[in-house]
């Protein structure tokens, strides 16, 4: 199974975007994890799945939630970590 590590970076703190990155990975039965990057505001990923539900994600995590100005999606082919879902971590 793929595993991507995703960096987003702009306005992606404060909308939202971790609690609906996980309403939106679990729809599409997507395994990893998402957090904040406190030094510069970015978020980071890891995301395990279908190679169609990944990038389904990524498009999703292009245009964030509603408030969200997503500025750039670093996507990099990454070791699996085998999660059994998807968490927020803070």
């Amino acid at each position: 199974m793929p595993a991507h590590a995703l960096l987003i970076t702009g306005r992606v703190q404060g909308v939202n975007f971790r609690t609906e990155a996980k309403a939106k990975a679990d729809a599409l039965r997507l395994t990893g994890w998402v957090r904040n990057n406190d030094h510069d505001g970015s978020l980071e990923m890891h995301i395990e799945g279908s190679l169609p539900a990944l990038q389904q994600f990524e498009q999703w995590c292009a245009r964030g939630p509603e408030g969200a100005r997503v500025e750039e999606v670093k996507v990099k082919n990454v070791a699996q970590e085998y999660g059994s879902s998807f968490e927020i971590q803070m």
